[in-house]
């Protein structure tokens, strides 16, 4: 496969829970690497291929920040006149390992963790028929940390590992319902030849049920409404 700015992962990320609109933010951004006391770069003088790591050639930078550096990203984006008055949802496949999000100036969330996806909710911070600033803060101390890293290393050799920093999974926006799907738990009943869906949903007024659909190929076999909170 060959990456490009109009190429850089562009299928649907996440395989379960597919939803139809979505908008894939992979592609050129601009960064700018600075000391972790920085409040915010005055400017972003490079750019970066998203999603691929700092330190990674196809990400164009090429370069191991210290433990005393973050690296930040900024991009502009525009949603669809269709996803006007729905929640938008920014995800991230996964940043390492300490990540901020601003939309607008303003802070849409947090997270820690270099190896698990996560999501903001930015529906608030957004101008829904303009234009939108987002900008990524991501700081990590790889082997210089106590979090976990694996076989990472900021001076990597011998069966060690060149450090994996900063965006390095797929970011994309969706469009939701105040009530959605934010997860599903399938746990296996090998015993009574059967499976346990319980859909972890947002808290929303009014009544609503979750369609469950099970299909041996293109044969139905099972098919249920389960109740808010029910399984």
């Amino acid at each position: 496969m060959k990456f490009s700015p109009a190429n850089s992962l562009p299928e649907y990320p996440r395989p379960q829970l597919v939803r139809k609109d979505w908008l894939n933010l992979n592609g050129l951004w601009e960064l700018a690497i600075t000391n972790r006391d920085v409040a915010r770069p005055d400017s972003f003088p490079e750019q970066i291929l998203v999603p691929f790591p700092v330190e990674s050639a196809l990400s164009g930078i090429m370069r191991i920040p210290s433990e005393n550096q973050a690296i930040w990203y900024r991009r502009n984006f525009s949603i669809p006149k269709k996803w006007i008055g729905q929640r938008i949802l920014l995800h991230f496949g996964a940043v390492d390992f300490e990540t901020t999000a601003w939309v607008n100036g303003r802070k849409v969330g947090e997270h820690r963790g270099g190896y698990d996806g996560f999501t903001f909710d930015i529906t608030d911070a957004m101008v829904p028929g303009g234009s939108n600033e987002l900008i990524v803060s991501a700081w990590d101390p790889t082997d210089a940390g106590t979090q976990p890293r694996g076989k990472q290393l900021r001076k990597p050799h011998s069966i060690w590992y060149t450090p994996t920093s900063g965006i390095w999974q797929t970011v994309w926006l969706e469009p939701v319902s105040a009530a959605h799907i934010k997860d599903l738990k399938i746990t296996p009943d090998v015993d009574k030849n059967a499976i346990i869906v319980h859909p972890i949903t947002t808290a929303a007024l009014g009544d609503y049920s979750v369609e469950v659909t099970i299909r041996d190929g293109s044969q139905r076999v099972y098919q249920a409404s389960i109740a808010p909170g029910g399984q």
